[in-house]
């Protein structure tokens, strides 16, 4: 017999949490979206364009490109390829290699990284439908809307079971964005929340792999392939978020559903937008500042301290913990081997410094033994303080917060073109193509379509 009875997630006498975002997400106007999301749209795919262009030559794009974009015909950008492929191949090629680098924005909310599933799936789709420069931003602010939201209903319990949020949420960001730029009503729009639920996955074993950045690819994805399925009339639950045995009672165990959105009026969760300028895992970036901090104010280096302890919160515990890396990838997700390298001055902005050579560098493997990590729930996710004992008796000790958005607009548009003009150059062949490609972002808004962009960055 089905289990059709509503599950605790589900608030009684409201109305179900899936119908709220479709309906949301289908009656939502251009004119609703404040200038102030859509300019925080504006950002986030200038960083989501950086990243992606400096991953042109990692491995995994190449494999996946390889392996999706030679067979599958279509008019859809691989971003830095010079191929054109499927839409949902697209997706999930330009989301793995904008995760490629774990160089992307990331949200408190979602626990993840909100961009990569969303961008992609819009942009393939935007391509395809011919959609302006204003409906692309608005499907951004709204995908980024539904995924954080989720996000902070699921709490800590889904992510610290070992689900990555950007795999799992991701597909409902890029399901609820694809469906708004296809002008999907309510009760499609709920469909294809279902089918992207039914496709969440991705697990954290996979940190510090290839897999990782699959994860995002797969979500931006899986959330086109369910718009366009549920466009088509393809069945499914239209509960599956809230229902028995639905997405928050089988993979989340401290889901609370509240109501989505409840003040029109709010800011909208793409303003919370944290950005990366330090490429290694998020959660490792409070410790970087701190040490960086604490290197400057007192003048030390790496030959000076005796022991460092760092501490964070117990997510760290999952997501960025590997004591001992030997590839300059396993080096992003390595608090221990970070702490060195930084308070030995190097530039953790800089892609090149994460190399093999650096991870099995002996100086930093031996000073690395010195540094222990101590997790607490009690912490602030986005806090760390650093306590650094140094051979002539001293006692440093540095707090960093990394988890507060940017207050000045303006002062972050510069910071993330430097960002881009420093990791995108290269690969797209100069300063000059740089600065024609971030002059288009930045008017992006009132932009007929993306095609002029898409040549840019093809």
């Amino acid at each position: 017999m089905a289990i059709t009875q509503p599950s605790p997630a589900a608030p009684v006498g409201s109305v179900p949490l899936t119908h709220q975002i479709a309906s949301w997400a289908a009656s939502l106007g251009s004119d609703d979206i404040t200038p102030q999301a859509r300019r925080w749209a504006t950002h986030a795919l200038l960083d989501w364009a950086a990243v992606t262009l400096a991953a042109k030559c990692e491995p995994l794009v190449s494999i996946l490109a390889d392996e999706l974009a030679t067979d599958q015909p279509g008019r859809c950008t691989v971003v830095g390829q010079g191929r054109s492929t499927s839409p949902l191949n697209a997706a999930l090629i330009n989301g793995a290699a904008a995760h490629a680098l774990d160089y992307d924005d990331v949200s408190r909310a979602m626990n993840g990284h909100p961009t990569v599933p969303v961008v992609p799936a819009v942009l393939a789709l935007a391509e395809e439908l011919g959609a302006t420069g204003r409906e692309i931003l608005d499907a951004i602010v709204a995908g980024v809307e539904a995924e954080c939201a989720l996000g902070e209903m699921t709490q800590g319990g889904h992510y610290a079971q070992g689900f990555h949020a950007t795999g799992t949420l991701g597909c409902f960001g890029a399901a609820v964005a694809a469906s708004r730029l296809m002008g999907l009503n309510a009760e499609a729009t709920a469909r294809a929340l279902a089918i992207a639920g039914t496709q969440a996955a991705g697990l954290k074993c996979n940190f510090g792999t290839m897999v990782k950045p699959f994860h995002a690819g797969k979500a931006a994805s899986n959330g086109l392939l369910a718009a366009r399925l549920a466009a088509r009339g393809f069945t499914a639950n239209p509960e599956t978020i809230e229902t028995a045995q639905g997405f928050a009672d089988a993979l989340c165990p401290d889901f609370v559903a509240t109501s989505f959105r409840p003040d029109p009026r709010a800011p909208y969760e793409i303003e919370k937008t944290l950005f990366k300028y330090h490429a290694a895992c998020y959660s490792t970036h409070a410790m970087l500042e701190a040490v960086k901090d604490l290197r400057h104010t007192h003048a030390i280096s790496l030959d000076d301290f005796e022991h460092m302890t760092i501490y964070v919160h117990t997510r760290a515990a999952g997501n960025c913990s590997i004591p001992d890396p030997t590839t300059g990838l396993q080096v992003k997700f390595s608090l221990r081997h970070l702490a060195v390298m930084a308070l030995d001055g190097v530039d953790t902005a800089a892609l090149e410094t994460y190399t093999d050579a650096n991870a099995n560098a002996p100086p930093y493997m031996a000073a690395r033994q010195r540094v222990a990590v101590d997790y607490d729930a009690a912490r602030d996710r986005m806090t760390t303080r650093v306590v650094i004992d140094l051979k002539d008796g001293r006692t440093l000790v540095g707090e960093s917060d990394t988890g507060q958005p940017a207050a000045n607009l303006d002062a972050q548009w510069s910071k993330l073109s430097d960002k881009f003009t420093a990791i995108a150059s290269g690969p797209l062949g100069g300063t000059d193509r740089s600065r024609e490609v971030i002059e288009t972002i930045a008017k992006i808004e009132n932009a007929p379509d993306i095609a002029g962009l898409m040549a840019k960055i093809g």
